[in-house]
């Protein structure tokens, strides 16, 4: 197991990369490289910046990274609004997946929090 899993915020994230990558999977062709490429790299981003900040060194280096986290959670949830406006998420799952996300971006401030001097 690597250092960073340990993490409840990490291990939501993880979870929102591979439901993220699942539900854009249905997405049209011509979104490919429009909003199934944008919430998918606002997911990953989330998960892996995790995971590279908690390898640096010292709290306020990893701190750092998790305000990158918690800007890609709230990216993620603008994709997630405009791909359900759009009609390309059902509303149910569009609550599953924005619930997800939120339960990660509440993980990743009780991380941060815990990191403070």
């Amino acid at each position: 197991m690597m250092p960073y899993e340990r993490f409840e915020a990490w291990q939501l994230s993880h979870e929102l990369v591979l439901r993220i990558y699942r539900a854009t999977s249905a997405f049209p062709a011509s979104e490919r490289y429009g909003l199934t490429s944008q919430a998918r790299r606002a997911a990953f981003s989330a998960a892996a910046n995790i995971a590279e900040g908690s390898a640096k060194r010292g709290k306020a280096e990893f701190r750092r990274y998790l305000d990158i986290v918690l800007g890609s959670l709230s990216e993620l949830a603008y994709c997630l609004r405009v791909a359900r406006d759009l009609d390309l998420l059902p509303d149910d799952e569009w609550r599953s997946l924005d619930a997800l996300r939120d339960r990660a971006g509440k993980a990743t401030w009780g991380l941060y929090r815990s990191l403070r001097n």
